[in-house]
């Protein structure tokens, strides 16, 4: 086998770093002519919000909501997650007045708790309400009742809701962000976020 020489080497190299640079030029220009250009606003107005991503304000996270309030579509008011010091802060900084925005809460559909609903079935399964709802519809004597098992609470990212005595769901009005976490959480659909 020959000895490769410098030269073809020295070539080689210097084909692939045209190419290369060729390529590197082609994407340059194929950045700035296809570039989308976004308001840099956006950033700042997401970086203000407390980015709990839970869909209250009705966009699908923080993100989404920085983008329609900058655009105007929403006031900062509408994020019930954060804070009045934040929501005027977003106002002041996007020139815009704070707004009003209707609170929301989550309430529960069912009042029948240990005491007046009782089991009809000794349940030992998992502990969550969505295993005790696959079998047979769960273990309460109402079809349609509660089943005393917290899901909802768990899910609750806010800790917005409190099992009680007799094992209902209690939602804390001042915690709720009417996030809808807990009624996706609900196996018997049970919860509705409403106004207050």
């Amino acid at each position: 086998m020959g000895a490769v020489s410098p030269t073809a080497i020295a070539v080689s190299a210097g084909i692939l770093g045209g190419v290369g640079l060729l390529f590197a030029a082609l994407i340059a220009l194929v950045h700035r002519k296809f570039r989308v250009w976004e308001d840099p606003r956006i950033d700042v107005v997401a970086a203000l919000l407390p980015g709990a991503n839970c869909g209250a304000c009705g966009q699908p996270g923080c993100r989404a909501f920085a983008e329609k309030a900058v655009a105007g579509a929403l006031a900062p008011a509408q994020c019930t997650v954060a804070s009045p010091d934040v929501r005027a802060d977003i106002a002041a900084y996007l020139g815009v007045d704070v707004g009003q925005a209707t609170q929301r809460v989550a309430r529960l559909l069912c009042a029948g708790g240990t005491d007046t609903a009782p089991d009809r079935a000794d349940y030992r399964g998992l502990a969550t309400c969505r295993a005790a709802a696959a079998v047979a519809g769960g273990h309460k004597g109402c079809v349609w009742g509660c089943l005393n098992l917290g899901d909802c609470a768990v899910a609750c990212t806010f800790d917005a809701i409190r099992m009680n005595a007799v094992g209902l769901p209690v939602v804390i009005p001042e915690k709720c962000t009417a996030c809808g976490d807990c009624v996706r959480a609900c196996p018997k659909d049970l919860f509705l976020v409403m106004p207050m």
